[in-house]
């Protein structure tokens, strides 16, 4: 087994005990082995070591997106600056009726191209046509958590062949690709499934051992028509269906009253804060330094590139740390250390994923490398201020993902990306003329 060590490099680790290394890593395998100060001290007569000098390089875990759907790229620009239900229910959800397993594949395959470039080594998917998604997850080397999500306003047999569908894919392929791929059940909201369809769904993610992954409180209209149908707030309602009997990671969750925050710290909700999303849409600021207080569990996730309409996380933390900020008055409210944590460790947490996250010995080599040599990361003062208020996603240079790279000098080496863009294209001007 060849041993890779990252030498001369700045290593922001996630790890509260050694924030900052200057020194050395050691990866053998898919884990971090060592990692230490100063210069490797080498071994004599040590062989089948691979030496990659990183100076000028700056390393962190990876990026952990806990919330999306890649395929959605399609639809980037198209339908922008509109109300979330309209632009559901006229212009996402049409045209992706059209999409056939295809077109998710190669939408899926652009959209891991561009989370790896910018630095994101683990993402979360719910979408249809999830064979393909695993598919592209498995060729390309990144991770991913997946879910066949399922939207219950269908008539009974559709609705029991689209579960059906969720509980064989979370079964064939939770654990493949090397242990790359785990599995989630995602009704897909609380709107758009009726109850007992969510009780079959969470009957499913117990009989599995798989935990729920589910939209929540994106907006006050949905809110408003879940206590207009069914008399509870959504967290209420979800509890009653049995929802958080299993572990549960809700995306957004911006509309919460105290009542239901309690709730949620009462079954341990881990929760996937959508800033870039949620502003476009209009969806509102969640309330996050509350959450955090509670002692909830808060990620980050870019949500589709055609809400955001980027999944640069980055930018993510950036907004997650900047606007909590301005809408309390507190500039303390959501520092850089909790925003880096929100986008890596947390993230990790949240997925249920405790070996991702952290540098350090023992942990999986998920991390990506950064060119520090850039203005901005100038002068050497606070880096993880530097990685949440100055980097972005094109100052990520090197990927590895598992142990191994895939990206390397800002070039995907386990994709082919113009081939990808120019299919891309080509099935984008099918769609939309169809």
């Amino acid at each position: 087994m060849t041993r890779l060590v990252i030498e001369n490099g700045v290593f922001v680790t996630g790890d509260a005990v050694r924030p900052v290394v200057k020194g050395y890593m050691a990866v053998e395998g898919d884990r971090i082995t060592e990692l230490e100060e100063g210069a490797y001290p080498g071994q004599p007569g040590e062989s089948n070591v691979q030496r990659l000098d990183a100076r000028g390089k700056l390393f962190m875990p990876g990026w952990v997106n806990t919330h999306g759907h890649a395929a959605m790229a399609y639809l980037r620009g198209y339908g922008d600056d509109l109300a979330l239900q309209v632009w559901l229910s006229e212009k996402m959800w049409p045209n992706e009726a059209k999409f056939t397993a295809e077109d998710v594949r190669c939408g899926t395959l652009l959209s891991i191209v561009e989370m790896m470039k910018g630095g994101t080594t683990t993402f979360v998917d719910m979408y249809d046509h999830m064979d393909e998604v695993a598919k592209a997850v498995e060729e390309s080397g990144i991770r991913a958590v997946l879910a066949r999500g399922v939207i219950g306003l269908c008539p009974p047999e559709e609705q029991d062949r689209k579960l059906q569908e969720a509980i064989r894919f979370a079964r064939e392929w939770n654990g493949k690709a090397d242990g790359r791929i785990t599995t989630m059940m995602s009704p897909h909201a609380p709107y758009t499934c009726p109850p007992d369809y969510i009780e079959r769904i969470v009957q499913a993610a117990h009989e599995l051992d798989l935990p729920i992954h589910i939209h929540m409180s994106e907006t006050i209209r949905e809110v408003e028509e879940n206590v207009a149908q069914y008399g509870l707030r959504p967290a209420a309602h979800l509890e009653k269906l049995g929802v958080f009997g299993r572990p549960c990671l809700i995306a957004h969750g911006v509309h919460l009253t105290d009542d239901e925050i309690d709730i949620l710290c009462r079954y341990d909700v881990r929760i996937s804060h959508n800033p870039g999303s949620n502003l476009k849409l209009a969806s509102g600021v969640a309330r996050v330094p509350d959450l955090l207080a509670a002692g909830l569990l808060v990620s980050l996730g870019t949500d589709s590139s055609a809400s955001n309409n980027n999944l640069d996380m980055f930018e993510e933390a950036r907004l997650a740390a900047l606007i909590h900020k301005g809408v309390s008055g507190d500039p303390t409210a959501v520092p850089a250390t909790v925003a880096f944590r929100m986008g890596t460790a947390d993230g990790a947490k949240s997925l249920w994923l405790p070996d991702t996250g952290v540098l350090k010995a023992g942990m999986k080599a998920d991390f990506i490398g950064l060119d520090n040599n850039r203005p901005h990361f100038y002068p050497r003062t606070d880096y993880v201020s530097h990685i949440i208020y100055s980097a972005s996603a094109g100052d990520v240079t090197d990927v590895w993902v598992n142990g191994k790279q895939t990206v390397k000098n800002g070039e995907c080496l386990t994709l082919d990306e113009e081939k990808i863009k120019a299919e891309f294209q080509r099935r984008y001007e099918g769609i939309i003329g169809r």
